[in-house]
């Protein structure tokens, strides 16, 4: 019956898994900064239209005692003339098979925005595909998954460069270049049109703790939003608030780097 079926899935998911190769793999994670010693492993998941190279500060900061590992999304970077992925559940399958070598030691997941959902995504499929959940999720900059799926407006260029405006994050010179934009514009429609589309109800959860990291003055989240995230784990965590927008970790990236450290040795012992 169901279990059955389930199993069977699982396989399914585990073949097409064991079916990427290493060089595959390698398009999917950059590894900045090798630890081969660290204790845990970290995964960090860009934000909506970001790119991998957006956490290599984050890795130099954190190496050589946290192992870090950034996710490359198809269609930006070195990756730009690959289609983009068009939902995230898709993108959570890609990247869970491009991962599943690395979560046979301890792996945290850090996902700043969209990159939030993705790591909750990820972190449900390693729970129940290799028995192995993530010691630690950090959802940063994001509304918890049962809050998406209110906003299913269609727009076009002029209104995704507003929201662009309105996040920050992003080079006002740039925001008012037609040619720069044409480069950044594709990804970050793509991943908006993405995120329109998802929501999770509040009884979709995992077993790992989650470390809510927001700020205070951001657009697009509120506490309260933030704070949900508390719903969809058994396993608890904590609130972080911070100033800043929703780029807080541009403007204080000390305190992220000492959050994250502090966190990610207490689940380590």
């Amino acid at each position: 019956g169901t279990a059955a079926a389930t199993g069977a899935a699982a396989a399914r998911r585990r073949t097409r898994a064991g079916a990427m190769t290493a060089p595959d793999r390698g398009r999917w994670i950059r590894n900045f900064h090798p630890a081969p010693t660290a204790r845990t492993r970290l995964v960090c998941f860009p934000h909506a239209g970001g790119s991998a190279s957006y956490f290599f500060p984050l890795s130099a900061a954190l190496a050589p005692e946290f192992d870090v590992h950034v996710v490359q999304y198809p269609g930006r970077q070195d990756r730009y003339k690959e289609p983009f992925v068009e939902d995230i559940d898709h993108l959570a399958d890609a990247v869970f098979s491009a991962l599943e070598p690395l979560t046979e030691a301890p792996v945290a997941l850090f996902g700043h925005s969209m990159g939030a959902v993705l790591a909750f995504e990820v972190a449900r499929r390693m729970e129940r595909l290799t028995g192995r959940p993530p010691v630690l999720v950090f959802a940063s900059g994001s509304r918890a998954p049962s809050r998406y799926g209110d906003e299913r407006e269609e727009k076009d260029d002029q209104g995704l460069i507003e929201v662009m405006r309105e996040l920050g994050g992003t080079d006002p010179r740039v925001l008012n270049d037609r040619d720069m934009l044409s480069t950044f514009l594709p990804a970050f429609r793509n991943d908006y049109r993405a995120l329109q589309q998802y929501h999770r109800g509040a009884e979709v959860g995992i077993s790992a703790p989650i470390v809510v990291m927001t700020a205070t003055d951001d657009a697009k989240t509120s506490l309260d939003d933030a704070r949900a995230w508390h719903e969809h784990t058994s396993g608890g965590g904590d609130v972080h608030a911070f100033e800043g927008g929703h780029f807080y970790l541009e403007k204080q990236p000390q305190r992220v780097i000492a959050v994250i450290t502090t966190a990610l040795r207490a689940a380590q012992d």
